[in-house]
């Protein structure tokens, strides 16, 4: 059995090896200024040093094609498949990147089509500094009351492997299903991260040093469960915010859901010693986001104003938020923080969106501490069902905001993460078909500004096109997640074992 096999496998690489052109640039291919159509648009881009090969499918018309990559470092010259498909290999690829650091690699691809090659016009990458080697993300249907077979995993950048961190149920379990969601991790390394599991084994799981707990977060004190994270840089300190949420469908509208807080606050956990202390507790406004800055003395956030929530009845507010979600804007806005006595300042209004008639949402702060990165939208702060989404910047040395206008698309452009070195950003967008999140990776030069945009390499080019799932909450790590999932599981199933936090006023 096992020689035939081995057989198999011989004789359907040599068919798959004799039904591929062979890989010569044609030296009698003519110019030509038909602009060059790939799928993805892997077009002038500047990429990190240590991505995986940007495998396309060449989308003029043709018969057989021809890719031609070359620097400083050398060429790599590929023939196409049969549909059109140029996939390099992996360790040509990256010794050419390695050799042509900070110059420029010229793409050529060379087309057949009527008797006769034509050379389209070259493409340039810029190879630049090099990307956290680690990409977290969860996959979900993009659904809007189901999460079934979903689960939270780990693409190695430089590669194509994807492995899980956790998966839920493959099929519909009532008695075992369960959402997961909102992984964070500490300073970019996996030794302490953290994710929630809704609904059955409802709790936070901690992992430290691959340990897991679990916790149950929820206090009378606090306004609900805890929801998005942000890690002290260096101590072992949470701040979350506590959500309230609802979702409202629209009949007439190309954003069809709108998802909003009817309640939000933040809160403090000290994860060491395992209690829960509210940082904010109002009525009138919402609270969310929250993001330490590298240094940990400030937090970044976003706060909408709702003075009709102060005599109004918890239970009226879900419907009022209703009436008025069109119009609800959050500011972006920071506290300080004084480590000796945990406590926070009065806020700060960073950017007034109220005045502008928008809303901010997701700031993230740089790795030097001079940006926040934040999406604005038309309202509210879901904005990752928001065409009208974009990516903004802060500059905190000189106070000016601004778009993003090179990494920015006319789809939805929202959830983000830097890279460590601050040279990198991952975020989500819906560019493609409008309907899926998948993951986009742009640089971020020294001077403030974003790059075009390019699509997370994949083996086959098509993949992205053929996956039925929405990326979702981008996450860069240097390390790698190391607590296997069956660890996961046997934490997050033991019910018995749950460790409750202490509120502290």
């Amino acid at each position: 059995m096992k020689i035939h096999a081995l057989l198999s496998f011989i004789i359907g690489t040599v068919i798959l090896t004799a039904c591929k052109s062979e890989a010569v640039v044609p030296a009698d291919a003519g110019p030509t200024q038909e602009a060059l159509s790939l799928y993805p648009d892997y077009t002038d881009l500047t990429i990190p040093s240590n991505i995986a090969p940007l495998n396309f499918k060449v989308m003029n018309d043709g018969e057989d094609y021809v890719a031609q990559i070359k620097g400083k470092g050398g060429e790599i010259v590929v023939a196409a498949d049969a549909q059109g498909k140029v996939q390099y290999d992996t360790l040509a690829w990256h010794n050419l990147l390695e050799a042509s650091a900070g110059t420029p690699l010229t793409l050529t691809v060379y087309t057949h089509r009527d008797g006769k090659w034509l050379a389209h016009p070259a493409t340039t990458y810029q190879v630049a500094e090099p990307i956290d080697r680690y990409l977290s993300y969860r996959l979900i249907e993009p659904s809007y009351e189901l999460y079934r077979q979903l689960g939270i995993y780990q693409r190695d950048l430089t590669t194509f492997e994807q492995r899980p961190i956790y998966e839920n149920n493959r099929s519909y379990d009532s008695i075992n299903n369960h959402c997961i969601n909102c992984h964070n991790y500490q300073g970019y390394d996996t030794h302490r991260m953290l994710f929630h599991v809704r609904a059955r084994h409802g709790g936070t799981i901690f992992v430290q040093d691959g340990k897991a707990r679990k916790l149950n977060m929820k206090s009378d004190s606090v306004l609900s469960s805890t929801v998005y994270p942000t890690w002290h840089p260096q101590r072992n300190w949470v701040v979350f915010s506590t959500n309230q949420t609802g979702q409202a469908f629209r009949i007439s509208d190309n954003e069809k859901i709108e998802v909003m807080d009817y309640g939000s606050d933040l809160v403090f956990f000290d994860a060491d010693a395992c209690t829960l202390t509210n940082t904010f507790k109002t009525d009138d406004h919402l609270e969310t986001f929250p993001c330490w800055t590298p240094d940990g003395r400030k937090i970044f956030y976003c706060s909408a104003y709702v003075p009709f929530f102060k005599d109004l009845p918890k239970a009226k507010r879900e419907d009022k938020i209703l009436e008025v979600c069109d119009s609800l804007h959050y500011n972006l806005m920071s506290i300080t923080f004084d480590e000796r006595t945990r406590t926070f300042s009065e806020p700060v209004l960073e950017m007034d969106c109220e005045a502008i008639g928008l809303s901010a949402s997701v700031p993230r702060v740089s790795p030097d501490g001079r940006y926040v990165l934040f999406t604005l939208g038309r309202n509210g702060q879901f904005h990752i069902w928001h065409k009208t989404s974009d990516l903004y910047v802060k500059d905190l040395q000189t106070g000016e905001i601004y778009p993003l206008k090179a990494t920015n698309s006319p789809d939805v452009d929202s959830y983000h993460t830097w890279s460590s070195n601050g040279r990198w950003m991952v975020f989500s967008s819906r560019r493609d078909d409008g309907s899926y999140t998948r993951p986009y990776i742009a640089y971020f030069g020294a001077d403030g500004q974003g790059r075009k945009a390019f699509i997370l390499p994949q083996e086959d080019p098509d993949h992205n096109k053929m996956l039925l799932k929405s990326y979702n909450v981008p996450e860069l790590t240097r390390t790698a997640v190391t607590i296997s999932p069956d660890e996961l599981k046997a934490v997050i199933y033991n019910d018995d074992n749950v460790q409750r936090v202490t509120y502290k006023p």
